[in-house]
């Protein structure tokens, strides 16, 4: 593929104006490789509602000291167009350069006149939407890339309530970015010095202690770990939950915790685990041999900035994964049961998950009368539902949020998934059951033959590069045009375009509003109960295809079988 003129251009740009030697040394790498520097530059990382995201190297299409400082320039822009004197906290992981780009963003920030504090030493992502409002800032950024593989870092930015940015107040700062010079539109100011004038401040290791006290006052069952003699292992897979999650844990009464060593302290090379994400087997790999010698009752894996968990639960067989769908179900069980037992349920009960995560929550939160409010993808959306009930003075009634893909949070001192409170959580279930004689699978099956077997399964499809993006979006346009009658056998009774805001019944023709925001979403609701859902990430350079069925244990993994044979045809695979 031979590049644009433009592309050219702009690598030529580069070579004459970048100063870091890492960049120049790449930018030298692939002079004479056009498919090469057009992945480079022919785009922009687009500033959408999780940021930035994208590879590390040079370019406009990787994330870099150049594009990150952009994008804080734009959100300097922004807030600027405001009025006022304006703060903005800062977090970042262990990925690589994550140090280098949260130091770049703060210095351009401070260049604009923006007061920034920055955490001394990595966090969880949960640990800056808590710093946020509680040092009253207007904006808060983490730089990490969550679950992606180490290639991958990201810029992920906050309103002043704590939620990640929503679609509106993105666009924003995007149209502002679009309007920059990388070179010469960009204050870049010198950290230290910066530091020196008292435009940037380290965050006090007391805001990081009172964020632990607010998750420790989530428990439902205060004290009780204490003589459960519950057995853990965790890993941290080399990222920010390590000190967080152990500190918790013994707080509440989990001694016998065993860390994953050779996964224990920062590395965003993530050596041991190419692809740092505890929805997949791969992750518990190191968990599930030193398993074998210590014979715990529970595996914890924390993802790299922490805000995702993943658990496997000792069996017969050996050690068996829950999915996120399983563990949200059994927590909002849990919690629902016992406040309604020691009579700490509030009247009007509200629990938010997403449109793709399973209806086995739905139907545990009407046996308890709790309002189930079903949003998008994205936490943000979860915690702007909080923000709501905290405006009509209702907080209280949140019990819980969760999402499929590991998200989870209890409580409202933080407004995005947090894995410290779940890893939290997670114990205190464990213990509970544990004194019962019951092991979270048992729970889990109990649940199954009360409310029926409801079972999902996420299907990833991979499509790296700008062929990959092209790919992706003739997949979307091609299902919009010729929307399938049936998949897999079953008949297709409604359509919902989140795109398009419109759901359709496919019995008799009518159409009806679709009051969210709107998503590059396509559902299909199926005569036998189950549902099959198709989205591009927003993350990550891939389409995203979640199954679902209900009926039998057997009946269902047939199901499922021919749902995944029907997205592979679609996918071309």
């Amino acid at each position: 593929m031979a590049c644009t003129n433009e592309e050219m251009k702009l690598y030529e740009t580069w070579k004459n104006r970048a100063a870091a030697e890492d960049i120049l040394a790449e930018l030298k790498a692939v002079e004479g490789k056009d498919d090469e520097i057009s992945d480079r530059f022919y785009r922009y990382l687009e500033f959408g509602t999780g940021g930035l995201r994208g590879v590390i190297g040079a370019g406009t299409n990787r994330m870099n000291v150049y594009t990150v400082s952009m994008a804080a320039q734009a959100l300097a822009d922004y807030l600027a167009q405001k009025g006022g004197s304006h703060a903005v906290a800062i977090g970042y992981d262990s990925r690589n350069k994550s140090i280098d780009f949260a130091k770049c963003a703060a210095a351009t920030l401070a260049s604009n006149g923006v007061k920034v504090h920055i955490f001394p030493e990595l966090q969880p992502t949960p640990v800056l939407s808590y710093a946020v409002r509680e040092l009253n800032c207007s904006a808060g950024i983490v730089i990490t890339a969550s679950h992606n593989p180490a290639k991958y870092n990201g810029f992920k930015c906050y309103g002043g309530d704590g939620c990640q940015m929503t679609d509106g107040a993105a666009g924003e700062v995007y149209a502002f970015m679009q309007k920059l010079d990388i070179f010469d539109d960009v204050k870049r100011g010198d950290f230290d010095e910066l530091m020196a004038q008292g435009m940037i401040s380290w965050i006090d290791d007391s805001l990081v202690n009172s964020f632990l006290d607010a998750v420790e006052a989530s428990s439902i069952n205060p004290g009780l770990c204490k003589d459960a003699g519950l057995k853990v292992i965790y890993t941290p897979l080399c990222g920010a939950g390590n000190k967080p999650v152990r500190a918790i844990l013994k707080r509440i009464g989990i001694d016998d915790v065993t860390v994953v060593p050779e996964q224990e302290k920062p590395d965003g090379s993530f050596p041991t685990c190419p692809y740092p994400n505890p929805e997949f087997r791969e992750a518990f790999e190191c968990a599930l041999k030193l398993a074998e010698t210590v014979q715990p009752d529970l595996l914890l894996a924390t993802d790299p900035d922490s805000d995702r968990v993943g658990i496997a639960v000792k069996s017969d067989e050996g050690y068996t994964l829950m999915s996120g769908n399983e563990v949200g179900a059994m927590m909002l069980n849990y919690m629902l049961s016992c406040r309604k037992a020691n009579g700490t349920l509030p009247a009007k009960p509200v629990c938010v998950s997403t449109i793709v995560s399973s209806d086995l929550g739905t139907a545990i939160a009407e046996k308890y009368g709790c309002e189930m409010r079903r949003v998008l993808t994205g936490f943000k959306y979860i915690g702007e539902i909080i923000g709501w009930l905290e405006a009509d003075g209702e907080k209280e009634r949140f019990i819980m949020g969760y999402e499929e893909s590991y998200g989870y949070l209890c409580g409202t001192y933080a407004r995005d998934k947090d894995a410290v409170v779940a890893s939290m959580m997670i114990c205190e279930m464990a213990a509970y059951y544990k004194k019962q004689g019951k092991s979270l699978l048992d729970v889990m099956d109990e649940i199954y033959k009360e409310f029926g077997y409801y079972r999902n399964r996420l299907l990833n499809y991979a499509f790296e590069g700008e062929s990959g993006m092209k790919f992706m979006n003739s997949v979307m346009d091609q299902l919009r045009s010729n929307p399938p009658a049936e998949i897999a056998g079953d008949k297709v009774t409604t359509v919902s375009d989140y795109k398009l805001s419109v759901q359709k019944n496919l019995a008799d023709g009518t159409e009806s509003e679709i009051k969210l925001p709107k998503s590059n979403v396509l559902a299909y609701k199926l005569e036998n109960g189950g549902s099959f859902i198709v989205r591009p990430s927003g993350t990550e350079p891939k389409i995203k295809v979640y199954t679902a069925a209900v009926g039998t244990l057997e009946s269902t993994d047939a199901k499922l079988n021919e749902f995944e044979k029907a997205a592979n045809a679609i996918m071309g695979k």
